[in-house]
């Protein structure tokens, strides 16, 4: 699919191991990381070009920062968050509720003042799992080190200002993970079945993209499989989908049309065809403030959770082969809204409202892959890092050198399988 070019960029409003107590944070991400920056639309390319660590950095970092941005404000309507916030969000702001201990529905959470939510912890957890296996991941990964890792230590868990297991922050789709595979010892390939079908599986696969930079197929294959472990149906393939997305932005030159067409190719059923209504629609702006009422028109024949976010329908979140998560197609949608540009992209994502901590968490990954670490702005990087008690880069750097070791064990197989196939072949 070609999308028509954007109008011209308009300026927006100006405005490894979790450690308590907050120590002094590194820096989240260095402006000048990669060289001199490029234009807001254009692909980068030569001597710009930033390293696998640098976008590893950018899409983790850019990650957390957009669940961040996104999380005081998720559940609720453009119009709400503007009546709220006094017009548009165009940074970190702090709690919906002034009371958010009993507020509900989200007591006793402390959304937002720069507190990651789940998707960064379960982003996080995933890392972990690969530095410890140092290899391609599958459903069994699932059950034998990540929920393991999801109850076997207490850490800071910003939202509830306190250690705890991550266990106790997780939404009950995820927590669906340790009753099926520690409890219920299920086939983890088969254990994702009966789950609501969300995008709780899709929210923490970037690290799936970074471990197969640069190769889109690999990643759809490896998060679909990861993810059967946790969902079924359309929240499955969007896990594939975001995975593969992530993957095909660490491609030199991509930009976010690339990205897009890359990831068709890939989707099935009712995510592609949402995500092609939403793309098409998302091509003809080029400012996120017009684009939020008809991208949320677009995607509304594929969403099952209904107009109302907090009331959902009686069909909300079933298996089907016609419909998909929201999040996914908005977040690639607002990608192309703002052109690749991390500001743009991620306070559309944020603006949009419902389930936006999850869409910036995922347009914020596939922005920082494409533009490196200097994409992503370093005041809201710091923030974020210092009042979630949340190194941010260090799960990044750990992860590219991973990256590294599994392409190596790739091309090895890859050479042993060649020279097994010259001999059965007779080559």
């Amino acid at each position: 699919m070609t999308y028509p070019a954007s109008p011209a960029p308009q300026p927006d409003t100006p405005q490894s191991q979790i450690r308590p107590p907050a120590p002094a944070p590194a820096p989240a991400v260095t402006q000048a990381a990669a060289g001199a920056p490029e234009s807001a639309s254009g692909p980068v390319a030569g001597p710009a070009c930033p390293s696998l660590e640098d976008r590893a950095v950018g899409c983790l970092v850019g990650a957390a920062v957009g669940d961040a941005l996104g999380g005081p404000v998720e559940g609720w309507t453009p119009e709400q968050i503007a009546e709220r916030h006094g017009g548009r969000v165009t940074g970190i702001v702090g709690p919906f509720h002034a009371d958010w201990r009993t507020a509900r529905p989200l007591a006793p959470y402390h959304k937002g003042d720069g507190h990651v939510t789940d998707d960064t912890l379960m982003t996080h957890a995933l890392v972990r799992v690969y530095e410890k296996v140092r290899d391609h991941l599958d459903a069994y990964a699932v059950a034998e080190h990540l929920v393991p890792d999801l109850i076997g230590a207490p850490r800071w868990i910003p939202e509830l200002e306190a250690e705890a297991l991550p266990l106790h922050r997780l939404f009950l789709a995820e927590k669906w993970l340790v009753a099926r595979l520690h409890y219920g010892h299920v086939d983890p390939r088969e254990a994702g079945v009966g789950n609501i079908v969300n995008c709780g599986a899709a929210m923490y696969m970037a690290p799936v993209g970074i471990v197969n930079a640069g190769h889109p197929e690999g990643a759809y294959a490896e998060a679909v499989d990861i993810a059967g472990a946790h969902q079924s149906s359309y929240g499955r393939e969007a896990a594939g989908v975001f995975a593969a997305a992530v993957a095909a932005a660490f491609k030199p030159g991509a930009t976010p049309a690339s990205v897009v067409d890359g990831v068709l190719r890939l989707a099935k059923d009712g995510t592609r065809a949402a995500m092609e209504a939403v793309c098409e629609v998302a091509g003809r702006y080029g400012d996120f403030e017009a684009a939020l009422a008809p991208l949320r028109t677009a995607v509304a024949p594929f969403d099952t959770v209904g107009p109302v976010y907090r009331e959902p329908s009686l069909g909300a979140r079933r298996p089907s082969r016609l419909h998909s998560i929201e999040e996914l197609p908005i977040a690639l949608g607002m990608l192309l809204v703002g052109a690749g540009d991390f500001r743009r992209t991620v306070l559309g994502s944020v603006n949009y409202g419902r389930d936006c901590d999850s869409i910036a968490t995922m347009s914020g990954a596939i922005a920082g892959a494409l533009r490196g670490a200097r994409a992503v702005p370093a005041e809201w990087g710091d923030d974020v890092s210092r009042a979630s008690r949340l190194d941010l880069r260090a799960p990044a750097v750990a992860l590219a050198q991973v990256a590294r070791e599994v392409f190596a064990r790739d091309r090895q197989r890859r050479l042993d399988h060649e020279h097994a196939f010259d001999a059965i072949a007779g080559g």
